[in-house]
């Protein structure tokens, strides 16, 4: 068991390993990387060690906790030595790890050691070390061109390259989406609301008062997952959430493929792609949605946004419909000296395509 002084500096031992890391087995696990930093640190007589540990974080990351609190004791002056195993369990984007081990380990006086790769700053520089942070860096960019690859061919062929469906389906062992009989009754309760003429705030505040859990509190009760999960909130749907459900064409049983994705794979956060980078597959779960009454959800928000020639936006905008054809209905005014009055008129009988 390790032991630890204040009476002088930390000896830092920093193993990191990410998940496709784990794919080349024991020689990069924790508990190994966690064996060659100990084993060297006690015999190159090293004391006062502390662990410093990242399980499941890529080295294109720096914001890791086990890193971030290492840099923290660095800053406070605690920190004398870093041991890692080799330079790309430091991190494997090289303008960053050289930023770490040639200007900030120096100016703040800690001694870095990489073992496998024979670098010790207290020998002086390694030529050999820059030409590692870049092949370190190469292979991450090499590994996210893969992935890249296979998400795409799998994308192509019709299945979900996502893990977790859309609200109000669930997946099966076989990428199936099948109706979530919990939340699907809530999607039609929030179409057929906004086909009443309410909006997504709205709708959010409905729901709210329903006391119904939000998608993300049903995600934590299910899985235990906070990604989205609010304490106190449980039940607190927001407007946007409402807004991406009203949206979301998945309800009428089609598959959204590559509906975002990362720019480069130093960017942690995706970007939503435009509609022609999206591939769509038709008839590929059961809806909840018909099409026809999520096209006239579109037609009916994208009206109501939409001021008319008065720069108003009508007390009916986007909810009337010619009961013959089904086309919207347009305001119209008429105004004379004494009197102004306004009207709905057919859509398509106002264009002469339909008498």
């Amino acid at each position: 068991m390790l032991r630890q002084t204040n009476q002088q500096p930390i000896t830092a031992l920093y193993p990191r390993l990410s998940h496709e890391d784990e794919l080349q087995g024991e020689s990069n696990s924790i508990s190994n990387q966690k064996r060659i930093l100990e084993t060297y640190a006690k015999q190159n007589g090293f004391s006062n060690l502390r662990w410093y540990t990242d399980d499941g974080y890529s080295g294109a990351n720096f914001q890791r906790p086990g890193f971030q609190a290492m840099l923290a004791d660095i800053e406070a002056g605690k920190v004398g030595t870093v041991i890692v195993k080799d330079m790309s369990r430091l991190g494997r984007n090289y303008l960053q790890v050289g930023m770490y081990t040639e200007m900030i380990f120096p100016q703040k006086g800690v001694r870095f050691i990489a073992i496998n790769d024979g670098v010790d700053s207290a020998q002086g520089d390694n030529d050999f070390a820059p030409l590692r942070n870049i092949f370190n860096e190469w292979l991450v960019r090499d590994t996210s061109k893969k992935i890249k690859a296979v998400k795409r061919s799998k994308g192509m062929s019709g299945k979900p390259i996502t893990s977790k469906p859309v609200y109000g389906y669930l997946m099966d062992e076989d990428e199936n989406f099948i109706i979530d009989e919990e939340a699907a009754p809530v999607v039609k309760q929030i179409y057929n609301l906004c086909l009443a003429g309410n909006g997504p705030t709205k709708i959010a505040r409905m729901l709210t008062e329903q006391q119904i859990p939000t998608p993300g509190t049903l995600e934590y009760r299910r899985t235990g997952s906070t990604r989205r999960y609010h304490p106190g909130y449980e039940c607190k749907w927001a407007t946007n959430t409402v807004v991406h459900i009203l949206e979301n064409r998945e309800y009428t049983g089609c598959l959204v493929n590559f509906k975002t994705e990362k720019p480069s794979y130093k960017v942690k956060h995706s970007v939503e792609n435009p509609p022609e980078k999206q591939v769509i597959f038709e008839n590929h779960h059961e809806p909840i949605i018909d099409t026809q009454t999520w096209e006239r959800v579109q037609e009916l928000r994208k009206q109501r946004k939409r001021p008319n020639r008065y720069d108003e936006v009508g007390l009916f905008s986007g909810l009337l419909f010619c009961a013959d054809c089904g086309s919207v209905m347009y305001q119209q005014r008429y105004q004379t000296d004494k009197r102004k009055q306004d009207c709905y008129i057919c859509g398509n009988y106002k264009k002469r395509t339909h008498d």
